[in-house]
């Protein structure tokens, strides 16, 4: 379980495909600490699991599922990426909720800058929009953001400062995918009010 509190950007080192699958080295520093082989990161808001750690960084076995539903698998050579250790139970939760359960990807349509705030907007897949709400959360390349407008196909979030500068939102552009998770305590709650009743994820 993660927070959507980036904690660093890392940067990729190498990107090995093998049919359909891939592993993935990432440059870092600050995530390192404390890391442990077979802990979890989120890399890009897609929960990872830490392998063949060294002094600058970690491997990671990235499987079908990813890449199909991710932007893992585009990531090419010195491209930054956003990190996050899994959270411990007793910090505080800055952010929202995040399992790192990419369910599809978001496409920038809009970005502009309006006084010290960037302006982003995106088309989301059907599957994610109907668990979005405005003011609620979402999650963006592992980022949470709160929806600020709403619309049938696309949502609209403001980045600030700060967020710019410590993450890759900072610099994506109209066009640039970006991995989406949706509020995980909606999904609960619609599960429940289904009586349990099988979600479109569902294999």
């Amino acid at each position: 379980m993660f927070t959507g509190i980036i904690e660093e950007m890392g940067q990729v080192e190498s990107l090995m495909q093998h049919g359909d699958s891939a592993r993935l080295t990432i440059k870092a520093r600050t995530v390192m600490s404390d890391l442990k082989t077979g802990e979890s990161v989120s890399v890009n808001g897609a929960c990872m699991t830490a392998i063949d750690l060294s002094a600058t960084g970690f491997s990671c076995d990235v499987s079908p599922e990813s890449l199909s539903l991710t932007n893992l698998g585009t990531l090419k050579i010195g491209d930054q990426i956003n990190l996050e250790r899994a959270m411990r139970m007793n910090d505080r939760l800055g952010g929202h909720m995040v399992s790192g359960h990419v369910e599809g990807l978001g496409r920038i349509t809009e970005k502009f800058t309006r006084e010290n705030a960037v302006i982003m907007s995106l088309e989301v897949p059907p599957g994610v929009l109907k668990y979005c709400v405005p003011k609620g959360s979402i999650t963006l390349d592992g980022v949470s953001m709160t929806i600020n407008q709403l619309s049938e196909k696309k949502v609209s979030i403001c980045i600030i400062p700060h967020t710019a500068e410590m993450t890759t939102l900072g610099f994506k552009n109209v066009g640039d995918d970006v991995n989406l998770e949706s509020d995980l305590i909606g999904r609960y709650v619609e599960r429940l009010l289904q009586g349990g009743a099988p979600s479109p994820y569902t294999v």
